[in-house]
């Protein structure tokens, strides 16, 4: 028998974060907590308004399951209980968390993976005016990849000016369904011109048909196209990477099958985040073992992280302590 809760909690940020559909300054996640008695397992999630998600929709979505978590429902049964989004993220990971407590080994050892190590990740560069992500590109010049978060008018002005601040940096950036097929095109050439390393979700998922059987010069990733397993067929053609995201595909579980069919289907991975702390990006660091791209710098972005946060140095992002979670 499981006890059940479930909260909200509120990060703010060290900044305001823009994005092509807009901004905010903290960060607003739901944690799970499901106990045994002896043993508490943890997991976060952060809801997406974009995919029809609210702080009190998701957390209605998890207290949904309390009397069956009574009567013994279990991870595997979950995965049909709720549909992939961030409720059923946060009672995955909690679920995981709780295994590891009780077995009294990590996460990564019950997954059948390899022990983690710390992976580079990105440092996202928000929404802005050109002459603004430039400073801000200088100040973090020294970043080995940096993403910028474009989608609207200006955007080869941003770039040229976050190139500038940042000469040697590897960039990559993100539209956010930003663009259209013209748009696409006419700024495809100067991402190359300037050495972008990828470019995510350039039109909007509803519209990515579009890039099927056109030149992309550059590799162009699917973020809000792809969710889980299910998105993976519809997307043969159109892209050559899939942004994995546990919020997305309902959990640590599902991330690393997703990953596994990826891979077989010849997609290249990132691994990124919602703005959260660091339990969110803690499971998400296993599925991001030997990513092309890492993108998990939640906790960067925020004023002060939870206790027991993930480390950052030049190394990267470094494994949970079993405190925090795993």
């Amino acid at each position: 028998m499981l006890k059940l809760t479930v909260e909200e909690q509120i990060f703010p940020l060290a900044e305001v974060f823009t994005i092509s559909r807009g901004s905010r300054s903290d960060a607003r996640v739901v944690v799970v907590m499901l106990s045994d008695g002896l043993h508490t397992g943890r997991g976060e999630c952060v809801p997406y308004a974009h995919y029809g998600e609210s702080i009190s929709s998701v957390m209605a979505q998890v207290r949904s399951l309390e009397d069956e978590l009574a009567r013994g429902l279990d991870r595997i049964e979950l995965q049909n209980r709720l549909p992939a989004g961030a409720a059923r993220n946060a009672v995955d990971c909690a679920f995981w968390d709780l295994e590891a407590k009780r077995a009294r080994k990590p996460v990564w050892a019950l997954a059948g993976l390899d022990e983690p190590r710390a992976m580079v990740t990105a440092f996202t560069l928000s929404l802005d005016k050109p002459e603004v992500m430039r400073e801000k590109a200088r100040r973090h010049a020294d970043k080995p990849l940096l993403k910028l978060k474009l989608g609207g008018e200006g955007d080869i002005e941003r770039l040229r000016a976050v190139r500038e601040g940042a000469p040697d940096a590897r960039i990559i950036v993100d539209a956010n369904e930003g663009w259209n097929l013209a748009a696409y095109q006419q700024l495809a050439p100067v991402l190359v011109e300037l050495g972008i390393a990828m470019v995510e979700q350039p039109l909007p998922a509803g519209a990515d048909a579009d890039l099927a059987g056109i030149e992309r010069p550059l590799p162009v990733c699917a973020d809000e196209a792809c969710h889980d397993r299910s998105s993976l067929p519809g997307l043969a053609g159109r892209y050559d990477m899939i942004n994995i995201k546990l919020d997305k595909s309902g959990g640590l579980t599902e991330a690393l099958a997703l990953k596994r069919e990826a891979q077989a289907r010849g997609f290249g991975i990132m691994v990124g985040c919602m703005v959260g702390s660091s339990l969110s990006m803690a499971p998400a660091l296993l599925v991001a073992q030997d990513a092309a791209i890492v993108d998990l710098d939640g906790p960067l972005l925020l004023a002060r992280d939870r206790e027991h946060g993930m480390r950052f140095d030049s190394d990267g992002i470094h494994p949970a302590e079993p405190a925090l979670w795993g």
